[in-house]
């Protein structure tokens, strides 16, 4: 039994296959699928976790490559052979519930006679939702946030579950340096270049760190963010997990100025855990992860970032502190799949699922 009184469960974790669970520096689904294995290995469930490469969890690993191949990222084939290997594995292991984090393994859940539970990590206003719109009820769907879960409310929605992060592991600090800081991909969805934009405008040092290794990131930095670039205004590339948590730990505040209906930004919450409040433009899951006036701002229109990015260095970092641990915890996401696995299972039973 689980301390949650909820029964020992035998799960299989199907990881995506483009990093190393967890990753070395990018990929968010990566390490909610390491985090979440170890919190249910914490729990007392039997874990088997499928990805590509080292085994680096506490769960049982089957590998479905010996290296990840990052460097395909984008490409089809990987992804199906993937999901090929993993369907191979999964048919000599008993099983009670299978939780799939990948783009192509749920066309296999419907033959399967153990029942398979399926994060959606995008949004789901398009194809991604007819995809699942297809799968009906072979898969239950888990939302990482309410606002993408309400793009298409139809589908078959088994539990909201919010990312979270193991929040000590995170370093605290109360008294913050002047620069501001931006983490992510480098895309015109991210808002980047509203970063500097922000950032000149308010007079502070921006530190901008991300991953940019696919052909449109690269274009996107060579055409609008290269040309911004100053002694204000820093690039230092895609950083690893030990100097992200340094630089969220002593920012000034994070800036998060989307473009997109973005389903869920876990860096809001790393940057909580760290102390460090949050300036974002509306949209997607903003408003579910950061509380306006306590752990950061949530601005309407980009001319409003560089105001609130001043109000900033008023808001307690100890309440950020406080409201990530509270709510975006890994404790909380492992008692949330908890309850969405134990009612997949008993919709099971009771004949209502396929």
């Amino acid at each position: 039994m689980t301390d949650s009184n909820i029964p020992s469960m035998k799960l299989a974790l199907i990881a995506p296959v483009w990093f190393e669970i967890p990753p070395p520096a990018y990929g968010g689904i990566e390490w909610i699928c390491a985090w979440l294995a170890e919190g249910l290995v914490d729990r007392g469930h039997e874990v088997t976790l499928i990805g590509a490469g080292r085994n680096r969890t506490s769960a049982n690993f089957l590998p479905t490559f010996a290296e990840p191949p990052s460097e395909r990222l984008g490409e089809s084939l990987p992804e199906v052979i993937h999901a090929a290997a993993a369907d191979q594995y999964l048919q000599g292991l008993d099983l009670d519930l299978v939780h799939d984090h990948t783009l192509c393994g749920p066309l296999q859940a419907r033959g399967r006679a153990t029942p398979t539970v399926v994060t959606a990590h995008g949004p789901v206003a398009g194809e991604l939702g007819s995809y699942f719109r297809k799968l009906g009820d072979g898969i239950s769907l888990v939302a990482i946030s309410n606002s993408q879960r309400a793009e298409a409310p139809d589908l078959n929605w088994c539990a909201t579950v919010h990312n979270a992060i193991p929040v000590n592991d995170y370093p605290f600090r109360a008294d913050k340096e002047d620069f501001l800081l931006f983490l992510g991909r480098m895309s015109p969805d991210k808002g980047v270049h509203l970063a500097i934009e922000a950032a000149r405008e308010a007079g502070r040092p921006l530190v901008i760190a991300g991953k940019c290794n696919e052909p449109a990131e690269m274009a996107y930095f060579d055409s609008r963010i290269r040309p911004l670039l100053g002694s204000d205004i820093e690039w230092i590339g895609q950083a690893d997990a030990a100097r992200k948590k340094d630089l969220l730990s002593r920012a000034h505040c994070f800036l998060f100025p989307i473009r997109w209906a973005e389903p869920f930004g876990i860096v809001m919450v790393e940057a909580m855990a760290c102390g460090t409040p949050v300036v974002a433009l509306r949209g997607g899951s903003v408003n579910e992860v950061v509380a306006h006036g306590t752990t950061g701002f949530i601005c309407d229109k980009p001319s409003e970032l560089p105001s609130f990015i001043d109000r900033a260095g008023h808001l307690t970092p100890s309440a950020c502190r406080e409201h990530a641990m509270s709510r975006f915890d890994v404790s909380k996401m492992v008692e949330g799949y908890e309850q969405a696995f134990q009612k997949t299972l008993s919709m099971r039973t009771s004949g209502l699922l396929a």
